[in-house]
């Protein structure tokens, strides 16, 4: 689940570097993205450890419960890295590796 709000430069730097091919990556496939304002409205059923404050804010959900989160966007170099170790720690295996 990605949290997201207008106006903010750092989720358009997301959209531009990443989101153009994250449905496509293994990534992607192991978790497909939620968009959700930060603001709500909320999905039924999301159990989450804090409220977001940042955004972006990432969310690893299983069954609707909160595993991981990162808060930021860290640059497309640094981006992937991050998320390939919350679903590595997380026990979820990617698409194709």
């Amino acid at each position: 689940m990605m949290i997201e709000q207008a106006g903010c430069i750092y989720c358009a730097a997301w959209d531009r570097e990443i989101g153009p091919g994250f449905p496509k990556s293994s990534e992607g496939q192991a978790a497909p993205l939620l968009r959700v304002n930060i603001d709500g409205p909320w999905p039924d059923g999301i159990v989450l450890d804090r409220r977001p404050t940042i955004t972006p804010t990432f969310i690893l959900l299983r069954g609707g419960i909160e595993l991981a989160r990162l808060e930021g966007y860290p640059g497309d170099e640094y981006f992937y890295p991050l998320i390939d170790e919350m679903l590595s720690d997380a026990d979820i295996g990617r698409a194709g590796g």
